[in-house]
């Protein structure tokens, strides 16, 4: 069912833009949703969340490309970014014929705090915290350790790290001892970790997700948290509401990185 807050007949009615949305399948429920129930008309397309194992330069180049085919032909006011800074991969993005729009985050998860303010409070009072919503738990690849699948068929870091070889295969291959090795410098990140909270979107269903994240956190010795996440940042994004809580990058102009609170600016050479 879709939450009242999307459909308030009390609204007022807004006169209809077109947009494309271009977004990380990372956000894939919240923005479907979003695009359904905006007063505008969202054209949306997803790359992979694959995209970001992939050094800089090859996430740009491939966000590049997908925006390059996109232009004001099809009748489209701007493209809307589904990303955040996301380590610089979006920096250095050009707009062509029509503007970029993106909210300034240094990653997505801000995104479903909302702001970044309450990300940034959130994580300043808990430290070693692994985030998760229906996106991370369903499409990340790394959820069951299997980093086999090729980021848009090039080798992500994993693969350059040797560590795409199921766990039988490294024990054939490099001996028992050797292999668990591996395995254990492979969840070295997660001993950065001492709890995780789940972001709760509504967008379906989410209580086999949480109760796998609530198991995972305690096989793990983690606390577990759930919470309420808060549409307001990609409302926002989707309805045309644009604030200094976005860049809006005109034509001809490109992303650049902004090492203070608006993470994000627009450039014009």
């Amino acid at each position: 069912m879709i939450p009242h807050r999307f459909h308030d007949p009390a609204t007022p009615l807004v006169t209809s833009r077109r947009f494309k949305y271009l977004g990380c399948e990372i956000l894939y429920r919240e923005s479907c949703m979003l695009a359904a129930t905006t007063p505008h008309r969202v054209d949306v397309e997803f790359l992979l969340k694959g995209l970001h194992d992939l050094p800089r330069e090859q996430m740009l180049a491939k966000l590049q490309s997908t925006v390059d085919r996109i232009s004001a032909d099809g009748g489209y006011e701007a493209i809307l970014l589904g990303y955040a800074r996301c380590n610089d991969g979006v920096v250095g993005l050009q707009a062509r014929d029509i503007p970029l729009v993106i909210p300034r985050a240094h990653d997505c998860i801000t995104l479903f705090f909302g702001s970044r303010a309450a990300y940034h409070e959130y994580f300043d009072a808990h430290p070693g915290t692994y985030f998760l919503t229906t996106g991370w738990s369903e499409r990340n690849l790394a959820a069951d350790g299997d980093y086999s699948r090729p980021a848009y068929g090039q080798e992500g870091v994993m693969a350059k790290l040797g560590l795409t070889e199921s766990y039988e295969d490294m024990v054939a291959k490099y001996g028992k001892e050797n292999a668990d090795f591996i395995v254990e410098s492979m969840g070295g990140w997660l001993k950065n970790y001492s709890r995780s909270l789940y972001l709760e979107m509504g967008t379906c269903n989410e209580l086999p997700l949480v109760e796998q994240a609530r198991a995972n956190a305690t096989q793990r010795g983690w606390e577990f948290e759930v919470r309420p996440g808060d549409w307001s940042l990609l409302r926002r994004l989707f309805h045309a509401e644009w604030d200094d809580d976005f860049v809006v990058v005109p034509p001809g102009g490109r992303l650049v990185a902004s090492n203070d609170r608006h993470v994000l600016a627009a450039a014009v050479d």
